[in-house]
């Protein structure tokens, strides 16, 4: 009985100690992240100071990346211009940040097709870090890995503007 406590308990201590140091949120002093820059084709993603760019991450899109989104479902990741609007600390897919999508335009084209333009579309994390993600998973959210996702976080401020390009 007292090997098995023992055995318990030290495996008890390990787990709990590699959580113990640990929080997905980072801090970050470095110059201000004034433009994120989305090259769809290349499938890169680039926070920038001004002209300098401070980090490069590879992304994932949408599962139908090719084109503008058009409506709600279409799987296709928007391209524009647009801000990042909102934060959220407590997203399924780690930590995400909202990119201001649709705007009048974006509404009007999917209204003209008869369709909800949709929206909650955002720079996220990975729903399952022990897996890896295929290609253009998402439902046209720009995804990278959670390690990546902390430290966007931390950098990118809300209206911070976000070009998303072909």
């Amino acid at each position: 009985m007292r090997r098995r406590d023992l055995i318990l308990s030290t495996a008890a201590a390990v787990a709990l100690s590699g959580c113990a140091g640990s929080s997905k949120f980072r801090r970050y002093d470095g110059p201000e992240v004034t433009y994120v820059v989305v090259n769809k084709g290349a499938r890169r993603m680039h926070l920038l100071h001004h002209a300098s760019v401070l980090k490069s991450y590879d992304i994932n899109l949408g599962f139908a990346p090719v084109g503008h989104k058009q409506f709600e479902g279409d799987g296709r990741t928007p391209e524009g211009v647009y801000r990042i609007d909102r934060r959220n600390p407590n997203s399924n897919f780690h930590l995400s940040l909202g990119i201001s999508y649709p705007n009048v335009n974006d509404v009007a084209l999917a209204k003209a097709m008869g369709k909800s333009a949709g929206g909650d579309i955002f720079i996220h994390g990975q729903k399952n870090p022990f897996r890896r993600d295929s290609k253009d998973w998402t439902w046209g959210c720009i995804a990278v890995a959670n390690e990546e996702m902390e430290e966007i976080y931390a950098m990118v401020q809300d209206d911070t503007l976000i070009a998303l390009n072909a």
